[in-house]
């Protein structure tokens, strides 16, 4: 599986559109209306603007030259977090996505990063391994797992 990760600006908009509009990939999501042309626009911006931090990095993730997700590690509150979101089609694909991303977060010097999962996920056990602490936690009327990660 060839992978690869390229800047948000290397995608057309539309693509972002369609992918996240998903339902598949809206349910583990936070929910929020569907976007629409200039919603999608203005995401996309925040994530541009995110990944222009020297602390922090989001790709899309491209298969075959097709948009499949996103990727990244984003500030979040007094921490980092890191965040996947793809298509189903690449479920499976996790680990070695979460792989990159961890080297991402050791370059850019990061000791700890957090990911948080929602209740619609199952727990997953090879994080529950690796996290030195895991907790829960509700926002914006959710529940979520948060896996606490030491980045080695």
């Amino acid at each position: 599986m060839n992978i690869k990760y390229v800047n948000f600006s290397e995608v057309n908009p539309d693509d972002f559109l369609v992918l996240l509009n998903k339902q598949k990939i809206r349910k583990h999501l936070i929910q929020h209306d569907l976007f629409d042309d200039d919603s999608i626009n203005d995401w996309i911006n925040e994530k541009l603007e995110i990944d222009s931090r020297t602390d922090c990095k989001i790709r899309a993730v491209v298969l075959n030259d097709q948009l499949k997700g996103w990727c990244g590690i984003q500030i979040d509150g007094d921490h980092y977090e890191m965040a996947i979101v793809i298509d189903g089609s690449l479920w499976g694909a996790g680990k070695s996505i979460y792989a990159e991303v961890m080297s991402w977060a050791k370059s850019l010097g990061h000791d700890e990063i957090t990911i948080h999962l929602l209740d619609s996920r199952p727990e997953y056990k090879f994080l529950r391994k690796l996290a030195k602490n895991v907790s829960t936690s509700e926002h914006f009327g959710r529940k979520f797992i948060t896996y606490h990660l030491l980045v080695k």
